[in-house]
């Protein structure tokens, strides 16, 4: 009888929180990550990007095709639920890309309050915060954006670099001092951003800032 409960209790939240393939939103398991059609279309190696400063980026997939409906999708279309299924695939290329390196701190490039308001929620401090709970390592808000700016895709490279200066600040420089720090974002252009972030945190005194992200876009 228990174990007909347990059955049923199963099919009811398989029924109340259906999970899909955040690729073609196909409908499929809890367990999975992704349907075996978009599975099959994954890269067979990360990419390896580097942002400013010459800090090593790690990304599961390139920005193009089905990975980059995906980031859209999550970004724009109030998909944040596809959060952990997303950091699956960044954690792995972590591993991949860093060879099993530990960190001490998990971050995530921040956003502006507006933009959290009218979004609803950071796509990358989603993202950070599962892959921190998917490695074991704690996750922290060691930045905070107190500037708008303009969009970084809708510039050319050469104003990218100047866009994003004097947009961040720590939050707290003890969390950062001494620390091998991971930090995450969406997807990494220019590679400005990320490399902004690093250079702050780098200020304070951090041993080593890596990143990743779940997309980066192929410059040929």
């Amino acid at each position: 009888m228990t174990d007909f409960i347990e059955k049923l209790k199963n099919a009811a939240a398989e029924f109340l929180f259906t999970v899909r393939c955040p690729y073609c939103s196909k409908v499929i398991k809890r367990s999975e990550y992704a349907c075996c059609e978009c599975k099959n279309k994954f890269p067979e190696t990360s990419v390896k990007e580097y942002a400013v400063g010459g800090h090593i980026c790690a990304a599961p997939f390139p920005y193009e095709g089905i990975f980059k409906n995906a980031l859209y999708a999550f970004k724009f279309k109030c998909r944040g639920g596809y959060s952990k299924q997303l950091a699956f695939m960044i954690v792995q290329s972590v591993n991949e890309v860093y060879n099993g390196e530990h960190f001490d701190i998990i971050t995530c490039v921040p956003i502006h309050k507006k933009a959290l308001k009218q979004r609803g929620y950071n796509q990358s401090e989603l993202l950070a915060r599962d892959c921190a709970n998917i490695m074991g390592v704690p996750f922290v808000q060691t930045l905070e954006k107190i500037k708008e700016n303009k969009i970084q895709h809708n510039l050319k490279s050469n104003e990218r670099a100047q866009n994003v200066k004097g947009v961040y600040r720590i939050i707290d420089k003890k969390a950062v001092d001494g620390k091998k720090v991971l930090i995450i974002d969406d997807v990494i252009t220019t590679g400005n951003t990320l490399g902004e972030c690093a250079r702050i945190l780098m200020k304070y005194n951090c041993k080593k800032v890596s990143c990743a992200t779940l997309c980066a876009v192929i410059i040929k």
